[in-house]
């Protein structure tokens, strides 16, 4: 998965790197790259964005919605993000995903396991509340074993007690 994230990421680096800038399209109207794709020209080079792939899922929805310390109910911030994801599944009515729920490094090994559990569980309720069906998620915890970011302090932590959607089949490339 970090593996993935890293690569999706070198990938949109290189494609920014090389984009044309609006102004250098030998005089054609309309915007450039940045109209075609919705993407901004305030400064930064837009971003090839295919809808519908996993990319658009996580550039145009959110891939993540995170926790209260020890907690695996949703927030309001949570429910717009997972109201968000909703809406593009609909959309991409092929499209499978895994809910994986995470935790922070304190805490029992097992209490994690639980916690994240609790937390890719919760989410997955949420979402079939607004009616993705339950054959199209699964979920999985990794506890505490896969930190988004270390450290030991409560931004660290803040950043790891969260849950990530990501798309398993159906979606474009």
């Amino acid at each position: 998965m970090r593996f993935k994230l890293l690569s999706l990421l070198a990938a949109l680096l290189l494609v920014s790197a090389c984009a044309t800038d609006p102004e250098d399209t030998d005089g054609q109207t309309g915007g450039g790259a940045a109209a075609q794709t919705g993407g901004s020209t305030s400064g930064s080079a837009p971003v090839q964005v295919v809808p519908g792939s996993m990319q658009d899922f996580i550039v145009n929805v959110g891939d993540r919605v995170f926790f209260d310390f020890d907690k695996s109910t949703l927030t309001a911030k949570a429910q717009g993000t997972l109201d968000k994801q909703a809406a593009w599944l609909s959309k991409i009515s092929t499209a499978t995903i895994t809910v994986e729920g995470h935790a922070d490094e304190r805490g029992t090994r097992e209490y994690n396991l639980a916690l994240g559990d609790r937390r890719s569980n919760a989410v997955k309720d949420y979402l079939i509340s607004k009616g993705v069906a339950a054959s199209r998620i699964k979920t999985i915890s990794y506890g505490k074993e896969r930190p988004a970011v270390l450290g030991s302090n409560e931004w660290a932590w803040s950043q790891n007690r969260r849950s990530v959607t990501t798309i398993t089949g159906g979606a474009k490339s």
